[in-house]
């Protein structure tokens, strides 16, 4: 059924004039205020969404939140009220394309938006995130239909508040009002909790569907959607087009973790980041966007809540408080690994969080500590029925076992801390073999060097695999997946060798 037609009509001071889009939540109509002689946007929010008996109250509270905003690169908002049951939201009239008008035209003509333009819708959204989010105010429903490119040259975010505006109904399995699900934050799909890295992980969608074409994960259904974002692992951009900068797929890779704290922390870290990356590439971030010329033909947008265009002339206070920013929070920059480790452990050129997960981490302990007691047992049963003195020898077994829980845990965790006293535990358990076989503790005078070695090695080595980032994650794995079988080959040793001793005697 098609909605009513509101041409002509009056809604408070405004005649409304004609429809300029509908969305999964409003309907927007051009508007004329004859008083101050002015055209306006006005978002008229869907009858069945207001039902609930505290939605006026949040209407209220978050409109004029939104309303407060004072930013080139979000879209304002001049006024909000009701008449006759209807919510509506009076915003600036702004001229332009959506970003999703103008991907759909490059992805038709088979081609990409300039890196230079891209970076310059990027760099102009995370400013007006960076100034939304210092004043509290979570956009929960960031995608390509949001953000307009303005023929003043600008990006501009629209629609902030809708989300939580209309966040307390019962619609979020569509998508269409807690956020969209092909660009949502997989801790905010599952608990509807969101905060500002929710938004840097729905930029990053929006950043890897320009840098590729597409965005990464897609289903036919939208739990299907959900469950990609929260587990499958993100595919690599580099892999979609092999002329992607790994500057650039960097900061992707960042955006996009699975978990809120693997993330920019803030809007201001993923811009620095952004800036850097054009910077390493040669590229010049143009001032402002030109008219952005749809290199093929005219692509059919999906329907929109907000329409963009113009720069911000009636907005005064243009000041961004670039200084009030946390400068503590910048990307963590990890050691650089050598080349010829990369080769040596296999590392994946372009390594994420995927490639070191945290797995079998019950499993591997479980069957350490099963190893630990059966070992025990069966020489104690071992050293009852034939008076055997079996632990006479075979005493530095325990310390290889202790090492072999904590070698366990170092592969299912992919942690470097943990080889630090796996790695001590075990160093000291084939000293001690050296002693407890031959009894030659009198060597030892000569033989104490190796102790200091041993603390040195897994040491400094653990601590700089800690500081390597996810390489260093890789290689601790690796490591440990090579003293593991040293560590049972160690143990069966100590045991071969205390019943031919014992048999001796």
């Amino acid at each position: 059924m098609s909605p009513i037609s509101l041409e002509g009509k009056t809604l408070g001071k405004y005649q409304l004039l004609q429809p300029l889009g509908r969305g999964g939540v409003a309907q927007v109509y051009k508007a004329y205020h004859p008083q101050l002689d002015r055209y306006v946007a006005i978002k008229m929010l869907r009858p069945d969404l207001v039902e609930e008996e505290e939605f006026l109250a949040r209407f209220q509270r978050e409109a004029r939140s939104v309303a407060a905003l004072r930013h080139p690169n979000i879209v304002q908002v001049y006024d909000f009220d009701i008449q006759e049951d209807q919510y509506y939201m009076v915003m600036e009239l702004l001229e332009g394309d959506t970003l999703r008008t103008v991907l759909n035209s490059y992805r038709t003509a088979g081609q990409k938006i300039p890196t230079g333009h891209m970076l310059r819708i990027l760099l102009d959204i995370l400013s007006g995130l960076d100034y939304a989010h210092r004043e509290g105010i979570i956009h929960r429903d960031l995608k390509p239909t949001n953000i307009m490119l303005t023929k003043g040259g600008q990006a501009v975010l629209t629609d902030f508040g809708i989300a939580q505006i209309v966040g307390g109904t019962q619609y979020t399995v569509s998508g269409a009002l807690m956020g969209t699900l092909s660009y949502m934050a997989p801790e905010q799909g599952l608990t509807g909790k969101c905060d500002a890295r929710s938004d840097i992980y729905s930029l990053g969608i929006v950043y890897y569907e320009m840098l590729t074409g597409q965005v990464p994960f897609d289903a036919d259904t939208p739990l299907a959607i959900l469950m990609k974002h929260v587990n499958d692992p993100l595919p690599l951009p580099h892999r979609l087009d092999a002329n992607i900068p790994e500057p650039l797929e960097r900061v992707a890779l960042k955006a996009l973790a699975k978990k809120p704290e693997n993330r920019f922390q803030d809007a201001q870290a993923m811009l620095t980041g952004l800036s850097e990356a054009a910077a390493q590439i040669g590229v010049q971030v143009p001032e402002a966007l030109p008219h952005l010329i749809k290199p093929g033909p005219a692509s059919v947008s999906e329907p929109v809540s907000i329409f963009s265009g113009n720069a911000r002339q009636n907005i005064t206070d243009r000041y961004f408080e670039k200084d009030n920013t946390d400068t503590t929070l910048k990307p963590h920059h990890p050691l650089q690994v050598p080349q010829r480790l990369h080769k040596l452990f296999r590392i994946p050129p372009q390594i994420t969080e995927q490639d070191v997960p945290i797995e079998h981490v019950t499993r591997g302990v479980l069957a350490a500590v099963v190893a630990l007691i059966l070992v025990n047992l069966c020489g104690v049963w071992t050293s009852g029925i034939t008076q055997w003195s079996f632990f006479a020898y075979a005493w530095p077994m325990e310390l290889a076992l202790v090492s072999l829980i904590l070698l366990a845990l170092t592969v299912s965790l992919a942690s470097a801390w943990l080889l630090i006293p796996g790695g001590i535990v075990l160093g000291n358990a084939a000293i001690f073999t050296y002693f407890a076989l031959t009894g030659r503790w009198s060597n030892w005078s000569f033989v104490w060097p190796l102790e200091p070695a041993v603390l040195a090695a897994f040491i400094v080595i653990p601590i700089l695999l800690g500081l390597s980032g996810l390489e260093g994650r890789w290689i601790s794995r690796s490591v440990g997946r090579i003293l593991a079988p040293v560590t049972i080959a160690l143990v069966v040793l100590l045991i071969a060798a205390s019943v031919l001793l014992t048999i001796k005697r």
